[in-house]
């Protein structure tokens, strides 16, 4: 089957248009998993987008020791799938169907991983061995090491390039097109992209539009927003664009932060905590060295101790903060973001004595460490003995970084947003035929165990490719119906580009970098992991002033090709953070709390405390920012959907009989920065399906409840 693109005149242009059942937008482990298993499954109308193949999180993210997590397959525990659904339930604001599901699927994609050629560890006998991960009961994680993910990409990529699927790449995505359905709601006819190898001023167009009947939404999460993050470079997103499209969001105030190497970006989990390093502040320079831990903790085996444990609880989490290892969190969030210093890790020196005294570690960390054999020496030292391939990393890398000679900067970085667009049971959208899958889909909860993520994206593309062979085999809108959908947003996109060069012809400097950079330090200003009322509202009022003057404020030279497709980037990274603040916004004034990996300022809160000795109940001399009251699951039972309404355009309600969308305050309906309105839902349930197997066999040998 042909995919060429076929020159079409849409409106007064001509676009080359490629037909086919499926788009798959991503080329990261979800993506490639969602154009494998549709082939698979005998669905091979099917093409793949990407703004850069090698670029993603997939490819170029990790940890020390990046983790899958997935049922029991050793050992003589039990487990079942109930029970890991439950697991994955108990993080809060999860809905039920998509945790069973997690669950269920789990061994599936798992195998199929390990028989492309993933190499997760086994015994000799077969067995998946796995150990225990965060917020995980049982030993249900394992790893192929510090690049799992990308272990996991390539033996995928290289199975749909066996099955000839073709893939577009250097496409920016510009808008998702949809047309109204007969029942109300809107389905997906396309996909509109800028080629980003094609000059904007040339004979060529810069535009590609795609004709199809379903999306796989796998462009990961809208990591563009912050410039205090851990995603690698090239990892953008694409979320504003289906919030355009009307696509729902889902928990889009969960975000994941925790402490990280920022050049190069890495997480320093695992190994690089529990070896105890120094943690030291400089000024901007690298001058004036402080161990600034000892400020709130001058107790040295509990300033140890509490380091130690950020190996096994590395991310941000506010139940931590009170008086447990989170407190490191915030204390370096002081240093970097209040007092404007540098933080750092030095592995050439044990924290504030030369001497490492192992007397004064907690029972915890001594016998962890004694097991290691590594109760000696400097941090580097145990390093290299505990985990050598970790001090090898850094060097690696570009920059490279030795460990052995040098420190390692790090800060509190935006890591993974546990929200995302809205999914049902079957990874499908609010806009039929639209799948977002991956971190772009919002299929989490508040918490969730360690490595989770990477099964949600497995499990996910693979209930989105059964969906689409099994329900949505359809061709795409006939052309005369596809032109009516693609027209306006063809014209809207050129026209949107024609005043931005037209200003840099007339002698206006480009700002498109200056908006991106400028978005990204205000986002981690005022709307990590630290947060309040009055912060979002100022973030807020600043992108919707920069997004309802958008398309008079920006300036593209049009011969940079890199220019014009900032043009669109910029655009898609403010309207995802405008729908996020605007969802913080709702989420404070509902009533929320801190809660998963954000402390919410509340001056009615508790300061961290000391948390050791006679004064553990003491508050620490701290901002009155780090002043919070946890929610306390008071929230868990809920989930805040969030929609974005077009200048002008009828509000969208749900159809599932739920509560309707509602302003977090009344607003002009004509605003050109748009609408996002919102509601909170009760979560689903995990289902309880009879399951007598002949009951089940005949339901699924008609179809009659499966899809």
């Amino acid at each position: 089957m042909s995919h060429d693109p076929v020159l079409v005149r849409i409106g007064d242009h001509e676009v080359p248009v490629v037909t086919a059942n499926t788009v798959v937008v991503g080329t990261g482990s979800a993506g490639f998993c969602a154009a494998d298993r549709l082939w698979e499954l005998g669905q091979d109308d099917v093409v793949m987008v990407a703004d850069k193949v090698n670029a993603g999180a997939s490819r170029n993210a990790g940890s020390d020791k990046q983790t899958y997590y997935k049922l029991t397959l050793s050992g003589g525990d039990g487990d079942s799938v109930h029970e890991m659904a439950q697991t994955l339930f108990a993080g809060g604001a999860m809905d039920g169907d998509n945790a069973l599901a997690e669950a269920a699927l789990s061994a599936r994609g798992f195998l199929r991983l390990c028989d492309l050629g993933v190499p997760f560890p086994q015994s000799r006998f077969g067995e998946f061995v796995g150990y225990k991960t965060d917020h995980d009961p049982r030993r249900r994680a394992t790893s192929v090491g510090p690049y799992t993910s990308r272990s996991m990409v390539t033996q995928l990529e290289k199975k749909v390039h066996r099955n000839g699927t073709r893939v577009f790449d250097e496409c920016r995505v510009v808008d998702v097109l949809t047309q109204p359905t007969s029942g109300g709601g809107r389905a997906v006819t396309g996909l509109l992209v800028l080629r980003t190898d094609v000059r904007h001023d040339g004979a060529e167009s810069p535009f590609l539009l795609f004709r199809c009947t379903n999306l796989v939404y796998a462009t990961g999460g809208p990591a563009g927003m912050y410039a205090t993050r851990v995603f690698p470079n090239g990892q953008w997103g694409a979320s504003g664009a289906a919030y355009r499209a009307g696509v729902h969001g889902k928990n889009l105030t969960e975000w994941q932060f925790g402490l990280a190497s920022t050049h190069p970006r890495w997480n320093v989990s695992g190994t690089y905590m529990q070896v105890v390093p120094r943690f030291v502040s400089t000024d901007a320079d690298g001058g004036d060295e402080r161990e600034f831990l000892l400020e709130a903790v001058p107790d040295h085996g509990r300033l140890m101790s509490l380091v130690f444990l950020k190996g096994y609880q590395w991310p941000f989490d506010i139940r931590k903060a009170l008086d447990g290892s989170s407190l490191v969190d915030l204390l370096v969030y002081r240093e970097t973001v209040l007092r404007g210093r540098r933080v750092w890790l030095d592995f050439r020196r044990n924290p504030v004595h030369d001497e490492f005294d192992p007397s004064v570690l907690s029972p915890e960390a001594y016998e962890y460490l004694d097991r290691a054999g590594v109760l000696f020496g400097t941090p580097i030292e145990r390093l290299r003995r505990m985990n050598e391939p970790a001090y090898q990393f850094y060097l690696q890398k570009n920059p490279y970084v030795d460990l052995e000679r040098e420190m390692l900067e790090v800060d509190v970085c935006a890591q993974h947003n546990n929200g995302g667009l809205l999914v049902d049971a079957w990874w499908q959208s609010n806009v039929a035929g639209f799948f977002p899958v991956g971190e772009a889909g919002g299929a989490h909860g508040v918490y969730r165990p360690g490595g989770a993520a990477l099964n949600s994206g497995q499990v996910g593309a693979t209930r989105a490719a059964q969906f689409v062979a099994a329900r949505r085999t359809d061709g795409p809108a006939e052309p005369e119906a596809f032109a009516a959908s693609a027209g306006p947003v063809l014209q809207a996109a050129l026209d949107l580009v024609d005043r931005a060069t037209a200003r840099a012809a007339r002698g206006e400097a480009d700002n498109t970098g200056d908006l991106l950079r400028d978005l990204q330090v205000l986002m981690s200003a005022k709307a990590g992991p630290v947060r309040s009322a009055a912060s979002i509202h100022e973030a807020l009022v600043q992108v919707h002033d920069w997004l309802s003057r958008y398309d008079e404020l920006v300036v593209a030279d049009p011969a940079s090709r890199r220019n014009v497709n900032r043009t669109f980037l910029v655009r898609d990274n403010l309207t995802s953070a405008y729908v996020y603040l605007s969802a913080m916004a709702d989420y404070v004034a509902h009533g929320g709390r801190s809660r998963g990996s954000v402390l919410y300022t509340d001056p009615e809160g508790d300061l961290p405390r000391v948390g050791h000795g006679v004064d553990a109940d003491r508050e620490l001399d701290l901002p009155e920012l780090f002043r919070f009251r946890l929610d306390g699951g008071a929230l868990d039972e809920v989930v805040q959907e969030t929609a974005w309404t077009a200048p002008g355009a009828a509000r969208d309600e749900p159809s599932d009989g739920g509560p309707a969308f509602a302003p977090v305050a009344a607003r002009d309906a004509d605003d050109p920065a748009g609408e996002p309105v919102f509601r909170w839902r009760p979560r689903r349930p995990i289902p309880v399906d009879d399951d007598f197997f002949e009951n089940v066999w005949r339901e699924f040998r008609d179809h009659g409840n499966v899809y």
